[in-house]
């Protein structure tokens, strides 16, 4: 579990590199098991470049791209799908073995895990596949529905880790309902997130905290809200993300007044790094914007929202379950 949870994190991490070096669409077909092994000869090159010349990306943005910048986004692009494979693998294979020494329980406890995995791996082509025909990236909302599914891969893998080393506690000091609101709107902050990536919504504006000379965008009016294509509307989506950031920090703050009521000091330093993640992950937010969305500020922000969830799924772990003796 705890190698599944590294590599789960890894895979996020690299996808969001993918995403933001554009190399998500440099290969154009699924190859779900001959792309095993990367391209050795220069005609192979040739192949795969000559593939990607078909798309728009290449006709309408990359047109005066070399087979050796090629080369770049295509490696970004094969190391993510490769770690797919790996952790298909790392998922499997115990699987198998522990079925086969301990019963078949052990497939009725994680088989969840391998199905969401191979999901997504379907999800991954039918995301890169919204970018292969009349337009130059993928779809937004596909982007959105991958990367989500990738966290509550991350979600499932972690909580079944702690599972392993606690026991449950019957006594539970905290109302946990507005906890796990709390976890529900970083989990939506994660899907704007990925609307603003998508769309390149974040070098719209580059500002803070106002979106140019106002806080609500200048190119865009409120009645947009009741239009059913907001969200094709990067200046919103921008703005939605920033101002759904302010809500999480009042939940939070809510959240951290019960703590200290409650006198419970095992749950002190948990709800500390939940805070200090959130106070980093907006500071790396702000950075991303005013840099005009730098890739390692944009790297890091996405990183950090691993450590909100899974600090998160704790602090709510930690409020049923004990140390085991």
């Amino acid at each position: 579990m705890l190698s599944l949870l590294v590599l789960v994190s890894l895979i996020i991490l690299v996808g969001g590199l993918t995403r933001l070096t554009d190399s998500g669409l440099s290969i154009t077909t699924w190859e779900l098991f001959v792309g095993f092994f990367p391209p050795f000869s220069n005609e192979k090159w040739l192949e795969y470049f000559s593939l990607y010349k078909t798309i728009p990306e290449y006709s309408q943005q990359n047109y005066n791209m070399t087979l050796d910048e090629f080369k770049v986004i295509f490696w970004w692009e094969w190391g993510h799908r490769q770690l797919g494979r790996i952790i298909g693998l790392a998922v499997l294979l115990p699987m198998i073995y522990f079925s086969i020494k301990q019963g078949i329980w052990i497939i009725k406890k994680y088989g969840l895990i391998f199905l969401l995995v191979c999901f997504q791996g379907f999800l991954g082509w039918y995301m890169v596949s919204s970018g292969l025909v009349e337009r130059i990236d993928v779809s937004h909302y596909r982007l959105a529905v991958h990367l989500v599914t990738a966290f509550i891969i991350l979600s499932i893998v972690y909580w079944q880790f702690l599972k392993l080393s606690f026991s449950v506690n019957k006594t539970i000091s905290i109302d946990l309902y507005i906890v796990k609101i709390f976890l529900f709107f970083i989990f939506l902050q994660l899907i704007i997130g990925a609307f603003v990536s998508g769309m390149d919504a974040g070098k719209i504006y580059n500002t803070w905290p106002l979106m140019g000379v106002s806080y609500f965008p200048d190119d865009s009016s409120f009645i947009e809200f009741l239009n059913l294509k907001v969200f094709d509307n990067p200046s919103i989506v921008q703005f939605i993300h920033r101002n759904l950031a302010y809500l999480i920090i009042f939940i939070y703050a809510l959240i951290l007044l019960k703590v200290i009521n409650t006198g419970n000091k095992k749950l002190y330093k948990p709800i500390i790094v939940i805070g200090l993640t959130l106070v980093f992950q907006i500071f790396l937010g702000v950075l991303t914007i005013l840099s005009g969305v730098k890739m390692l500020f944009a790297s890091l922000h996405q990183i950090n929202s691993i450590l909100i969830i899974l600090s998160t799924l704790y602090f709510i772990f930690i409020s049923q379950y004990k140390k085991r003796d």
